[in-house]
Order: structure tokens, then sequence, then C-alpha cells
């Protein structure tokens, strides 16, 4: 690769930007985050930036400390006249407020995509957003990848006798193409929420009974879609249940939750890094690693990034 191009990692998913780096066979820059005694982000990048084409990868989940490495790390990128930023965001975290469906609730989806134009950055990389029109919160470039790519790759292998896609109604745009792909009927999870982080199933829209179901969302966080979604398939008569989400958030209980319910299987990307999670091996977590080499390397040299969208 030219050798213009810069990648730094934050601390979030070290792993994954290694992985980026190798598919790139460019070195992650020699870039320092440390703390101060009490408790503050520095950042020292340690390599000549100037007039270079710099990739800063960094998820923004839980804590708020990732948010905040990224926006210094942009700044700093900023200061040491890089040519380009981009902020590489494997997952957008803070994006589920997306508007501002009560009263004296912020949108804090656009509030972090102010904050990450404001920071330096020219643009924006990340994959599957909450929710699509988070695009347009951005003031500078954005490409949205998806990652069905790599599950299409995962599923061929398992090679799943008379298989239904499964998606929750709010996820049925995204879910309908990853049918089409894998032949498969839709069916549809109606849902609603007393209070956030709790779900409720009401009805399955579409024929499960015999059938291997596939839930698709984009993220697990405490599972509750999920495994009140399995219950529910399972009643209707679903044989098999398997589950590929793209965001592995698994907060409070939901790896307990995911266990004891009837999902057999549930595949995961690795935009979050899970060295602190237990997992079990009803786990597997799946690379978007390639996808996002190739759309770096496809931004760097000008070229279309759209032909991995599909």
């Amino acid at each position: 690769m030219d050798q213009r191009i810069k990648l730094i990692s934050g601390n979030s998913n070290r792993p994954l930007a290694q992985k980026i780096s190798d598919y790139l066979k460019v070195p992650l820059c020699d870039a320092e985050i440390y703390r101060f005694s009490d408790g503050e982000i520095g950042v020292k990048i340690n390599e000549n930036i100037r007039g270079t084409d710099v990739f800063i990868i960094q998820s923004t989940n839980v804590p708020a400390e990732h948010l905040l490495e990224l926006l210094i790390l942009i700044d700093a990128a900023s200061r040491a006249s890089a040519q380009r930023i981009t902020a590489v965001i494997p997952y957008f975290g803070y994006a589920r407020q997306d508007r501002k469906d009560q009263p004296r609730v912020p949108i804090t989806a656009k509030l972090v995509a102010n904050l990450i134009g404001t920071a330096g950055a020219d643009r924006v990389l990340t994959m599957d957003l909450h929710a699509a029109q988070i695009q347009g919160f951005f003031d500078i470039p954005t490409d949205h990848l998806f990652s069905n790519p790599v599950f299409y790759d995962y599923i061929s292998k398992l090679d799943l006798k008379d298989p239904v896609a499964v998606s929750d109604i709010g996820s049925t745009k995204m879910v309908r193409a990853f049918a089409k792909k894998i032949h498969a009927p839709l069916a549809v999870l109606d849902k609603r929420r007393p209070v956030a982080n709790q779900a409720e199933v009401l009805n399955i829209i579409g024929d499960v009974e015999g059938k291997t179901a596939i839930i698709r969302d984009d993220m697990v966080d405490t599972a509750g879609t999920l495994t009140q979604g399995a219950y529910a398939l399972s009643k209707k008569g679903a044989k098999n249940i398997f589950a590929f989400c793209t965001h592995p958030v698994l907060s409070g209980n939901s790896i307990e939750s995911i266990e004891k319910s009837p999902v057999q299987k549930i595949i995961c990307a690795d935009t979050i890094l899970l060295n602190s999670k237990k997992l079990t091996n009803k786990f597997e977590i799946v690379s978007v690693s390639h996808l996002f080499g190739e759309a770096i390397k496809r931004i760097h040299n000008e070229e279309s990034v759209s032909i991995l969208f599909e």
C-alpha cells in the first residue's frame, strides 16, 4: 500500500484494528494513549503524519472514554497536519436516541455526529447503523457498510434446510435484503417496549412452523428482543433458531438469557471487543476486518465503495 496511508487505533478494539492492518499490510501507527494521574486522557502520535491519509479506528461503545479518545485522536491528527482524517467507527454508539420521540429528551446521535465533525474528521466509515437516517446527521461524507456478506458466507456453510429470515419491525428493510440473498421468506416479530431495554413480542407475522428461523438484527444489547422472539418462534413451531447480530453489546444478564433461550447459535461480528465477557459455546464471532480493510483501501485510492454495500 501507499506509504501515505496511516492507521491509528484507539483502545476500544485493538484486535480488530490489527486485523485491518494485516489485511492492508499497513502497520498501525505508533500512537500513545495514556492517562494523567487524575484520569484525564492524553494522546501523542509518535510518527510524522503531515500530508497523509489518516484512518482512526475506534468503536464508541461504553465506557464514554472510547468516544472521548476518538475525538482527541482526531484533534491530534488534525493539528499534526494530516491531509485527510477518516473516523473508522465499526460500532457507532449513542445511536439509539436518534429522534425526539418524547418531551425533554436529546437527539444524542446527532450530538455525537456533530462532535466528530467539529473535532476535525473529514469522513466517517461505519457499519450497520441502528437507524439508516443517522448518515444524514453527519455534515461530512459517510460510508455505511453492511455486515451481511460475512453472515452470507457463514450461512452457506451451514446448509440450512427450509430457512426463514426473522426481523423486528424496525429492521425489516435490512432483513428483507438479507432474506432475498439467502433465498428465504421473511417473518416479522411484532413487539412493543413498555420501558427502555425491555421488549415484549406480541405476534409473529409469517409462517415459521417446521422451519429454521434465522433472527437478524443490528445489535444485541440486553437480548430481550432476541430471547423473547426465540421463545415466540419456538411456540409457533420453529424447528431450529439461529441469530445473526452485528454489534454484540451484551449488557446485563444478556449472555445468561441467551444461554437459557431456544437459540441454538448466535453469530456476531467483531465490531465490539468482548475480552471481558464470558461467552458460552452458543456464541461465535466472525470478523468484518476485510470489509473495513477493503473500504479503507478504496477510500484511499479514491475508488467506489458502493460495491461493498451489496
